[in-house]
């Protein structure tokens, strides 16, 4: 305590504090840059629950676990990457990868062109959303499974049929994902365009369109895992070559190890594919602010 002199007299008064002493840390993280950690942090993070499912999968399996499920019959995962390192090994697996990845394309992408121009034309004119919107919500709730059947009597192939499906399967969530995005765009954008002149096409293209795309990418990206789905369901039941086929004839052989090679394939191709629609979504929605995500 320290004395000072004012007009009154002597008050005392509190001399300042020091400062707290922070202790000195030094971590990895803090040494690394932020570009490299956040780079490390992508890579490293997905890799922990695929590595726990491993571990766990490993205990299960190896130790024969019987409680409310049965893993005493399930492959091992040393016995899965055995069956996978054999089958990469032959050419037919390769082609099977490519017919699937074929069809899922080709029906994808008709239902993503006819799913978008459709849901524009319901959700821009008023006598096409009631003409329209009352038959394709009488056919949504349709499986596209359910249409086999059908496909094996209408088309003269199996592959054209499997592509059928799959286009069936991708162009309802694409096409009512269009009608709600057209639904959501706020009215002050177009009278705003139209205040400055702006005519039918490019009001369409410039404004109506860009500001859709948002929500369209959304039905896209859930219409590639239906679409997923369904091909490796037809592929399974009508079918003659694909990772659907494959994995299903593996199953009747009895050959489980076989079985998870085609279940990993299938997950594999989908994430690609799932990659790649929101990859794209970002560089055409890249004005939004959470894009360069």
């Amino acid at each position: 305590m320290t004395l000072t002199l004012n007009d009154v007299g002597a008050v005392p008064t509190r001399a300042p504090a020091a400062p707290p002493r922070t202790p000195l840390r030094v971590t990895l993280a803090g040494l690394l840059p932020a570009r490299l950690r956040t780079r490390t942090a992508a890579f490293v993070l997905p890799l922990l629950p695929i590595a726990g499912f491993l571990v766990l999968w490993h205990l299960l399996t190896d130790y024969g676990v019987v409680a409310w499920l049965r893993f005493n019959r399930m492959p091992t995962p040393a016995s899965v990457l055995d069956a996978f390192i054999a089958r990469v090994g032959s050419g037919s697996y390769y082609d099977d990868l490519f017919a699937s990845l074929q069809r899922i394309l080709l029906g994808f992408g008709l239902a993503a062109v006819v799913g978008v121009a459709l849901g524009i034309l319901v959700g821009r004119s008023e006598v096409a959303r009631m003409t329209l919107r009352p038959f394709i919500e009488i056919i949504r709730p349709i499986p596209a499974i359910a249409l086999v059947p059908l496909t094996i009597l209408l088309f003269p192939s199996s592959e054209q049929g499997i592509v059928f499906i799959t286009f069936f399967a991708a162009f309802f969530p694409v096409v009512v994902s269009t009608i709600h995005a057209m639904d959501s765009l706020p009215k002050v954008w177009e009278e705003a365009a139209k205040t400055m002149g702006a005519g039918r096409v490019s009001l369409l293209f410039q404004v109506i369109l860009p500001g859709a795309l948002p929500g369209i990418f959304a039905g896209l990206s859930v219409a590639m895992g239906v679409a997923w789905i369904c091909v490796v369901s037809a592929e399974m039941i009508s079918g003659q070559f694909g990772i659907g086929y494959y994995t299903w004839q593996s199953y009747g052989l009895l050959d489980y190890a076989g079985v998870v090679v085609g279940m990993l394939s299938i997950g594999a191709l989908g994430l690609g594919t799932a990659w790649l629609v929101e990859y794209v979504g970002r560089r055409v929605n890249r004005w939004l602010p959470r894009a360069a995500r």
